[in-house]
């Protein structure tokens, strides 16, 4: 990982601009113009609580690199937005209700979280500055492909 002292740095820039996209990103429901995509409310809600878990995973996954444990970051990835969590999130069951370009929204966020955990993993070994970089360019790819889905549809 970083050392303590860019760490230090990188947290809040990292932290601010989760934030803003969030805020930036969430329209007004007057002009929403994102497609509607019905399902029953109840998958509504196991959906939303879906989406909650991968922010709150965010947040520990930036945790854990500001501390230097990519180790822990990279399983948290993996468990909790990873390929290997499509079970978990009951994702079958969800994506009959999906257009085919939110479900490759999805899929795209599931393999790039899978692909930091491997480089979160590999950057415990190697410190230097390009790892990094991939690291936290993997990073950026999850929330990007949060951020399409985000942009494009809705489910109220």
């Amino acid at each position: 990982m970083l050392p303590k002292k860019q760490n230090a740095k990188l947290l809040p820039v990292v932290g601010a601009t989760l934030f803003a996209v969030a805020v930036s990103s969430a329209p007004q429901a007057e002009d929403d113009t994102r497609e509607l995509v019905k399902m029953p409310s109840m998958m509504q809600e196991h959906m939303l609580g879906n989406m909650r878990d991968h922010v709150r995973a965010l947040e520990d996954i930036l945790s854990y690199l500001a501390e230097g444990r990519g180790k822990e970051a990279a399983e948290v990835a993996e468990a909790r937005l990873g390929l290997s969590s499509l079970s978990l999130h009951g994702a079958a069951h969800i994506a009959t209700f999906m257009p085919e370009p939110m479900q490759d929204a999805g899929t795209q966020m599931h393999r790039a979280a899978s692909r930091f955990a491997t480089l979160a993993t590999e950057a415990e070994v190697d410190m230097s500055v390009e790892s990094q970089q991939a690291l936290f360019g993997a990073l950026a790819e999850i929330t990007q492909a949060c951020n399409a889905c985000h942009a494009g549809y809705r489910i109220r």
